[in-house]
């Protein structure tokens, strides 16, 4: 399955899940934080030009509310000749980090350029994780129900996988785990908050998240 029949078989999208109040927080949050940022932004942009070259963004469609697809943006962590089509995860010691991509990945940095995504629409402050194409198959078996709201760029799968590229077991093949242990866990984490959340819930995960990027995050529930 490919993010074209998830259209076809569009879950609906939740009318209650991102209303006018939660949208207007986005807006207002993500307008904040570009400005709080973009200093930092900034010297990320140069020093991945320094480093590399151009592209300084990385662009990658993703699987969004009703399982249409959109362009997430990311700063560039992979080499120049790294293309958006390559192994879609990112583990431990993966030799296709850059020294800066290396310092990108540990702080989540590389996530800032989202907040431009926010502002157009297509993600929230706090929502599911966007996931990648190859992947857009594991959305089956009653999965496919968190489609129906906002992906974020927060929320309660992101904190708790954290430092997600910790928990790939060496002898195992990666994206055979993720797919079968890592992407229900964070699917059933998030369909157990967001059709109860509210907007002061959503408030305590952005805080939560806050604290995550500074080195905070609680273990997560693999076995969920």
């Amino acid at each position: 399955m490919n993010a074209s029949d998830l259209s076809l078989h569009r879950p609906s999208v939740s009318s209650s899940a991102h209303g006018f109040a939660r949208r207007s927080i986005d807006l207002a949050v993500a307008s904040l934080a570009i400005v709080i940022f973009a200093p930092l932004m900034l010297v990320i942009a140069l020093a991945l030009l320094l480093e590399g070259g151009r592209p300084v963004l990385f662009l990658q469609t993703r699987v969004g509310a009703g399982g249409r697809p959109f362009r997430m943006y990311k700063f560039r962590k992979f080499g120049v000749g790294c293309g958006p089509h390559g192994h879609p995860l990112t583990v431990m010691g993966d030799s296709r980090l850059t020294t800066i991509g290396r310092f990108l990945a540990a702080t989540k940095f590389d996530e800032l350029p989202q907040l431009w995504n926010v502002l157009k629409g297509e993600m929230a402050i706090i929502g599911p994780r966007p996931e990648s194409l190859a992947f857009a198959d594991c959305f089956r078996g009653g999965l496919e129900a968190v489609l129906q709201y906002k992906p974020g760029l927060l929320g309660p799968a992101q904190i708790l996988f954290r430092h997600e590229a910790h928990f790939f077991p060496r002898s195992v093949d990666p994206i055979l785990f993720y797919r079968e242990v890592i992407f229900p866990a964070k699917v059933r984490i998030d369909l157990s908050y967001y059709p109860r959340r509210t907007i002061a819930s959503d408030i305590a995960w952005m805080a939560r998240g806050f604290l995550a990027v500074v080195s905070w995050a609680p273990s997560p529930p693999i076995d969920v």
